[in-house]
């Protein structure tokens, strides 16, 4: 994984107002900017207050001129969205924010919650797979879920057609959270409209999206980050070679998570993703008495945690000044980051070392050219050159 730059022993502390919420908000609704982003923004500028007045200066400084934040009414819009629709907003830091998410260097600064808040300080474990399920596929997902609830995890999903849905129905009774591409009050499929009103009385949905929003395809992987990021482990019961649940797995790998797989038959197109999983690595499930072993571990230390919880950090004061500098050596150095990024996601730390540069001062010029839109950010402190630029 990447080196989290903005790291320090100074607690990252979740805002105390209700001008503060609505600054948070603000910056992570304005224009490209994202977690990452968010967090180097307040590192920078000691709040979200002092980064929005900063920020159309930096646009400019990246050459674009008519760059304005996220506006308080926008803000003010969603926020009364949220409560028509009984859903809470979650700061990043604040004692209900999910422990294991606030561990990530891109976890969301600002969630929405719909429905009970005791399941999300409990250890989970996600169950995905195959949207078109088999009824073995399907049965196995219940059993695991009721299983590992049993044992006192609570069952993380997306809520999805198929294994989602298997194991959200089956962990009602002992907790489950869904996790959601679109708003938290927005169901996806319309099918599982039922089983999220299930949810919201007896369980919990999360969503990093404002309230309303109606997934799009480009929503579902980020979301994915989400669901092994709030989890101490990823268990995948059925997937394509190329599905969305193998995203899940890659996270959960890069985010240090465990990744568990059931096996299925050579010659079944929804098991290949799973076997593939397995002659990778992954640990081999056939019961929940599989999984707890896998998770020893992390069950362990997440114990640990809540007897004594901590908190993500920054530092408690703006980062120095840098030395001004010529606009000639700003181009050159833009250009030699570009240079050194395409398609393949390569780790922040890397560029820094090929550059030759501090993180300190890698870090203002990937900002400038991530606001420009010419580079993008992954989960894992990754970045790859934005689309349409060479």
């Amino acid at each position: 994984m990447g080196t989290d730059l903005t790291a320090s022993t100074t607690p990252f502390t979740p805002p105390s107002t209700e001008d503060d919420s609505l600054s948070w908000l603000r910056l992570i609704r304005s224009r490209r900017v994202g977690p990452a982003t968010f967090r180097r923004l307040l590192a920078d500028h000691g709040s979200a207050a002092a980064a929005l007045d900063a920020l159309p200066g930096i646009a400019r400084a990246a050459g674009l001129t008519d760059y304005t934040p996220c506006s308080v009414a926008a803000a003010r819009a969603e926020c009364a969205a949220g409560q028509r629709a009984g859903l809470q907003m979650l700061c990043l830091g604040a004692p209900d924010y999910p422990l294991e998410l606030a561990d990530l260097t891109d976890a969301p600064p600002v969630l929405w919650r719909r429905g009970d808040a005791a399941h999300l300080a409990r250890p989970m474990v996600a169950l995905v797979g195959s949207r078109n399920a088999s009824s073995l596929g399907q049965r196995m997902a219940a059993r695991l879920a009721r299983d590992l609830g049993a044992a006192g995890l609570v069952v993380v999903s997306g809520l999805a057609r198929g294994i989602d849905a298997a194991a959200h129905a089956a962990a009602l009774d002992r907790g489950t959270v869904a996790v959601m591409a679109g708003g938290a009050d927005t169901t996806y499929p319309a099918e599982n409209a039922a089983l999220a009103a299930q949810l919201a009385a007896r369980g919990a949905l999360l969503s990093e999206q404002p309230p309303g929003l109606a997934p799009q395809a480009r929503h579902f992987p980020i979301r994915n980050r989400i669901i092994s990021g709030i989890a101490l482990g990823v268990v995948v019961v059925e997937a394509a070679q190329h599905s969305g649940s193998l995203i899940t797995a890659r996270n959960a790998l890069d985010q240090g998570r465990e990744v568990m797989a059931v096996p299925g038959h050579p010659v079944d197109p929804r098991a290949a993703g799973c076997n593939l999983l397995l002659r990778d690595g992954s640990a081999l499930i056939r019961h929940a008495e599989d999984v707890l072993e896998a998770l020893e571990q992390p069950l362990a230390r997440a114990r640990a945690r809540r007897g004594a919880a901590s908190v993500p950090s920054l530092p408690s004061s703006p980062a120095p000044a840098m030395a001004p500098r010529g606009q000639d050596e700003i181009r050159a150095l833009h250009r030699g980051i570009l240079d050194r990024l395409g398609p393949a996601p390569l780790a922040e730390d890397q560029l820094a070392r090929d550059l030759a540069l501090s993180p300190a001062r890698l870090a203002p010029e990937l900002l400038a050219l991530e606001l420009e839109g010419r580079i993008a950010r992954h989960p894992g402190n990754l970045l790859t050159r934005a689309a349409g630029y060479h």
